[in-house]
């Protein structure tokens, strides 16, 4: 049994730093672990994460950090991406699939988020959002 492992990644809000989430991820060894499809999923559900996080959760503001906390454990790895923000309700986004949203901008990278991890879950902190992202390692 191997010891949880932890990685930060702090960024300013500004959109090119999207760029930096998948080299982030590519040095994390554990993560081949998952398989190329599952961090193919993993990738993009972070991405999607951290580009939240800038744009609406920081409102693109550099001065406002997002970090990705990630953890690794023998069965799982949990990605916890953090805005400083105003916070928002995952609850009101709309779905993406219905036709009234179809042309609509947004709300897409929360319905791919939770298409793509196991778990997802949206906490409200004292200052933004918090959303965890969770993988089971394969057995």
């Amino acid at each position: 049994m191997g010891h949880p492992r932890t990685y930060q990644l702090r960024l300013h809000s500004e959109r090119g730093n999207i760029a930096l989430v998948e080299p982030f991820l590519r040095s994390i060894v554990e993560l081949d672990r998952l398989g190329p499809h599952r961090y193919h999923d993993a990738l993009v559900a972070l991405t999607e994460a951290v580009n939240n996080a800038i744009i609406h959760g920081n409102d693109c503001d550099p001065a406002k950090f997002v970090t990705v906390n990630v953890q690794t454990t023998d069965g799982d790895v949990v990605f916890l991406v953090g805005d400083s923000g105003h916070g928002f309700d995952p609850a009101s986004v709309p779905d993406p699939r219905d036709p009234e949203n179809i042309l609509r901008e947004g709300g897409r990278g929360v319905f791919l988020i939770r298409h793509l991890a196991d778990v997802v879950e949206f906490y409200p902190t004292s200052d933004g959002t918090t959303v965890l992202v969770k993988y089971f390692f394969p057995v």
